[in-house]
C-alpha cells in the first residue's frame, strides 16, 4: 500500500488508499498494546501535510502560478542566497502543488500506521529467515516499544486528569515525560534479562569458510539487486537490468540461506501460512503493481498537474485496483486478526 502510494499524487487515489487502510484497521485491530499506534501515525501524517503547506506559504515553490491568494512581506537575502525566497506571494498553484506532495507522504506514513497496527511483532519474528533473526529481534523490540509508548502517555495524561492536574502544555509534558522514561528504562532491562535467560544471542560454530561464502553471497546479492533495479528504472539497462535483479536475489536468498546455520533456535507453535496469508500479501503486491503500471501506461491521470489549476480526475481501473486493498478485510476472520 505505502508502495502504492508513491506512485501517484492524485489526491482522490490517495484518499481511496487511506480509506481502505482504515477500513481494514477499523475491522480487524486487536485490544494489543501495538494496535493502538494507527491514530498517532494519523496524527503525525496530518502534521506533515500542514508542514508542507506552511513551507510553501513561507519558502515558495518553483510552481509558477497566476493565482495569487495573498501577498506576504519578503524578506531580502544576501546574493549566496539566490533561489531561496522568504516570503513573498502565495499562489493557488504553488498550494495545491504542495497539497498533493503533503499527502503522498501522509498516505505512505498512515500505511506504515495500520501494518503497524495490524502486525504481532512475535508472528513476524516467527517469519524471518535464520540469518536475519537476531537483526529481526532488535527490529521488533523497536516496533514493540512505540506503542508502549504512546500506551504509557495514554495512562499517565489520564492519572493526571484524574487528579486534576494539568496534562497539556510544555509543564505536564515535563511531567509526563520523566515517568515514560523511567518506565522504559524499566522495561528496556526486564527485557534484557528474560531474553538473556532464554538464550538470545548465541549461535553455533561454523566454518570460516561458510561465514566467507555466506558474506559473499549476500553481499554480492544486495549489489546485483541495487543494480538490477537500477537497469530497469533506466532506459540504457534495460537489456542487464532483469537478468542481474535475479541474479541478486538467487544470491542473497543462497546467502540467507547458508547465514541461517549460526542461529540456535527452536520454533514453538509455528506459525502456518495458508491461503489466507496468500490472499492478503497479494492484494498488497497487486494493489502495488497495477497502481506501477497505471503510473506507466497513464501518468497524466495518476500525477494531475496544477498549471492551469483544474480539479483532479478519477481514473477508473486505478481506481478499482485499489479497492483490491479491502480483500484482507473480508476473507481474515476477526479471530484470526
Amino acid at each position: 500500500m505505502g508502495t502504492a502510494a508513491t506512485r501517484t499524487t492524485n489526491p482522490l487515489l490517495l484518499a481511496l488508499l487511506i480509506a481502505a487502510s482504515a477500513y481494514v484497521v477499523a475491522t480487524h485491530r486487536s485490544p494489543a498494546p501495538w494496535a493502538r499506534s494507527y491514530s498517532a501515525f494519523a496524527k503525525l501524517a496530518f502534521a506533515v501535510l500542514l508542514i508542507r503547506l506552511a513551507f510553501a506559504v513561507a519558502l515558495g515553490s518553483p510552481i509558477p502560478g497566476t493565482h495569487v491568494l495573498l501577498t506576504l512581506p519578503e524578506i531580502p537575502l544576501p546574493h549566496w542566497a539566490q533561489g531561496i525566497r522568504l516570503g513573498g506571494e502565495v499562489t493557488a498553484e504553488a498550494l495545491v502543488f504542495a497539497a498533493y506532495d503533503g499527502l503522498k507522504l501522509a498516505t505512505l506514513l498512515i500505511c506504515v500506521g495500520a501494518a503497524n497496527a495490524l502486525a504481532s511483532p512475535s508472528r513476524l519474528l516467527k517469519s524471518l529467515p535464520g540469518a536475519l533473526y537476531e537483526t529481526g529481534v532488535a527490529v521488533v523490540v523497536a516496533l514493540t516499544f512505540a506503542p508502549h509508548l504512546i500506551a504509557d502517555v495514554q495512562r499517565l495524561r489520564a492519572a493526571r486528569r484524574l487528579r486534576g492536574r494539568p496534562d497539556r502544555g510544555v509543564r505536564g509534558l515535563l511531567q509526563v515525560g520523566l515517568p515514560v522514561l523511567e518506565g522504559a528504562l524499566e522495561r528496556s532491562v526486564a527485557l534484557a534479562a528474560a531474553m538473556e535467560a532464554r538464550g538470545y544471542g548465541r549461535t553455533a560454530d561454523v566454518p570460516a569458510r561458510v561465514r566467507r561464502t555466506t558474506a559473499a553471497l549476500t553481499l554480492g546479492g544486495l549489489l546485483g539487486v541495487c543494480a538490477g533495479t537500477y537497469g530497469l528504472l533506466t532506459a540504457e539497462g534495460g537489456g542487464y537490468g532483469a537478468p542481474l535483479l535475479l541474479a541478486g536475489i538467487v544470491a542473497a536468498l543462497a546467502g540467507l540461506r547458508l547465514g541461517g546455520r549460526r542461529s540456535l533456535r527452536t520454533r514453538y507453535r509455528p506459525d502456518p501460512w495458508g491461503a489466507r496469508a496468500w490472499l492478503v500479501t497479494g492484494s498488497g503486491v497487486a494493489v502495488a503493481a497495477l497502481l506501477t503500471l497505471a503510473s506507466a501506461r497513464a501518468p497524466e491521470a495518476l500525477h494531475p498537474g496544477v498549471v492551469p489549476l483544474t480539479a483532479p480526475a478519477l481514473p477508473l481501473w486505478p481506481a478499482a485496483s485499489v479497492l483490491l486493498a479491502l480483500l484482507p478485510a473480508f476473507v481474515v476472520p476477526r479471530e484470526h486478526s
